[in-house]
């Protein structure tokens, strides 16, 4: 075994290391960060947590940050390794040894990524911005350029439609493939997909789906009700949270594609598509002492064999940030493939099994087999 270890240490030695850029260093950062070092420190214990400890030969531990942006001024300034456990992130603490990364964080482009009514909440609570729009573009692509990023992660807050397109523009202009966990339609939109093809970069999207969250949960009932022959008449998906995503969300300004990309999520798999007035899938509250643990309340009703009425009621509680790190940590090394393998433009296979609305929509089960071809080099 240990002579297996050490041929195989010397085989991969020389591999390239996966090199991200962050833009937002929130609770889903965090999580992503912690998970790495978890998965350094555990790497020859059972792979708890992970859909894939190996991903065509990258682990978890292969990937680090080589730059970071946010707009909090807490946090900008300070290496990675602190800024992920500053203020305003709650998210639960399960490597409190980030050891440091010698890359400070940038500050990034204000935009529209900080919604007025969050000053009528606490400090502790909410973003803490800097004064004025914050870096330019020029500024920001000389970041990722400079830093050797190969890969720009976005996690700008729900509705920061504005800046979730400033940074896919600064990921074109330095040559980064991009990763966009947010709903905010890039990657399923035809003109920037065909950008990102021009330019040979690959690209993932868009807005993640947690490892066992509220949609892959809502979605895998639904089908199975399909495959049952039982009719899906109403349904809804209420959730609640306590962290900054669900403050920001308390504006309904900014949920329009947030809302339309869990309900597709939904109806692209059921036997029928619902009248909307029978389905509502979308955030409810924010309850702040939950901090980032979400509290999902799902109801499906239909109708069994005889046109007899049946529902039924499911309560789901994760810890948010963790549970989108346990997808994004394989959406990254899949990019990472698509780099080495010179493939450029729209990843459908890991854009449909790891995200809400991907270019093109296909059940889970499909498009787990799609995922396994892709890393197998397949397709």
């Amino acid at each position: 075994m240990y002579y297996f270890k050490f041929i195989w240490g010397v085989l991969m030695a020389g591999k390239d290391r996966i090199k991200i850029a962050i833009a937002g260093v929130g609770n889903c950062a965090s999580s992503l960060l912690q998970g790495i070092e978890y998965y350094r420190k555990n790497e020859d214990a059972d792979a708890i947590g992970l859909m894939h400890r190996d991903l065509g030969g990258y682990f978890p531990y292969d990937i680090e940050v080589a730059a970071a942006f946010d707009i909090d001024r807490r946090k900008i300034g300070k290496d990675v390794s602190e800024a992920i456990f500053s203020l305003p992130n709650c998210t639960t603490v399960f490597c409190p040894d980030v050891p440091r990364t010698g890359i400070e964080v940038s500050m990034g482009r204000v935009l529209d990524g900080c919604s007025e009514h969050l000053f009528n909440y606490p400090e502790e609570c909410r973003f803490l911005p800097v004064e004025g729009e914050g870096a330019t573009k020029e500024e920001v692509v000389s970041v990722l350029q400079n830093s050797g990023a190969e890969i720009l992660v976005n996690y700008m807050p729900v509705g920061s439609e504005e800046a979730a397109l400033f940074y896919a523009e600064c990921a074109l202009e330095a040559g980064c493939a991009f990763i966009n966990n947010m709903p905010v339609f890039i990657a399923s939109n035809p003109e920037w997909a065909k950008r990102f093809e021009e330019k040979k970069l690959p690209i993932i999207g868009d807005d993640i789906k947690s490892q066992l969250g509220a949609t892959i949960v809502h979605r895998t009932l639904a089908d199975l009700f399909k495959k049952r022959g039982v009719k899906l008449e109403r349904t809804y998906q209420l959730n609640t949270g306590g962290n900054t995503d669900f403050l920001n969300m308390l504006n309904r300004n900014r949920l329009a594609s947030k809302k339309i990309s869990k309900t597709e999520a939904v109806q692209s798999v059921l036997a029928e598509r619902l009248e909307n007035g029978n389905i509502h899938v979308g955030p409810s509250d924010y309850v702040s002492w939950q901090k980032d643990n979400k509290v999902c309340f799902l109801r499906i009703e239909g109708k069994l064999f005889g046109d007899v009425p049946m529902n039924l009621e499911l309560r789901l509680s994760v810890e948010d940030s963790p549970n989108s790190a346990g997808v994004v940590i394989d959406a990254i090394r899949c990019c990472k493939l698509a780099l080495d393998r010179g493939k450029g433009g729209i990843l459908y296979q890991p854009s449909a099994y790891f995200m809400k609305h991907p270019p093109k929509q296909y059940p889970d089960d499909e498009a787990y087999l799609m995922i396994e071809e892709f890393i197998a080099g397949n397709q």
